[in-house]
């Protein structure tokens, strides 16, 4: 049965990087739904955050292919319900008038977005939030004349910090665990929430 993951790697800033993580996917057929790179609170380390339609039953292989590409710090997956996640998303919106301007700034501030640019004949607006509230949005402005419109990747950050923080604190082979090891990991101190 596939399930919707958020894989996480902690990489070194190498060149090719990129390309040798995503090989891996397109050898076995499977779509990225997204992908973002971003820097970390480490200098010098890259964060990917790939989120991917996967079988619950391989999901743990697929981890540790990409555990052996040289760079790769370290690599864990989480599903939906295990990560704070989000995405960001711009949209250019026709503004002919005064009126049809108000319309849309309104719409835009019902649903918890901003106006960050503004000009006679269009406005941009940006929107964050899940995916689904990006697109709800998208279809809520259609009408006015959508000029382009443009979505980022999944961001996304451990709820638990405390099996986040075991499992990240080496910066080493010798502090890693493995995949299955850190959704184990247990705070000794706290007896509610999301159970791993």
């Amino acid at each position: 049965m596939k399930r919707r993951y958020t894989i996480i790697v902690f990489t070194e800033n190498n060149f090719g990087l990129l390309n040798r993580i995503t090989i891996i996917f397109s050898r076995r057929r499977t779509n990225i739904e997204s992908l973002t790179v971003s820097d970390t609170e480490r200098k010098g380390i890259s964060r990917f955050t790939i989120v991917v339609d996967y079988d619950e039953n391989k999901i743990q292989k697929l981890i540790q292919q990409i555990r052996k590409i040289i760079g790769v710090l370290f690599v864990f997956h989480n599903e939906d319900e295990q990560v704070f996640y989000g995405q960001i998303a711009y949209y250019k919106v026709a503004t002919q008038n005064f009126a049809a301007r108000e319309e849309v700034m309104a719409v835009a501030h019902r649903h918890q977005a901003k106006v960050v640019y503004s000009v006679d004949d269009y406005i941009i607006i940006e929107k964050t939030g899940k995916k689904e509230d990006i697109i709800t949005m998208l279809h809520l402005l259609e009408p006015h004349g959508i000029l382009e419109f443009v979505k980022s990747g999944r961001i996304a950050l451990v709820k638990d910090q405390y099996r986040f923080s075991q499992y990240a604190k080496n910066i080493g082979p010798e502090g890693w665990y493995s995949d299955e090891e850190f959704h184990e990991l247990k705070d000794p101190e706290r007896t509610t929430g999301v159970s791993y």
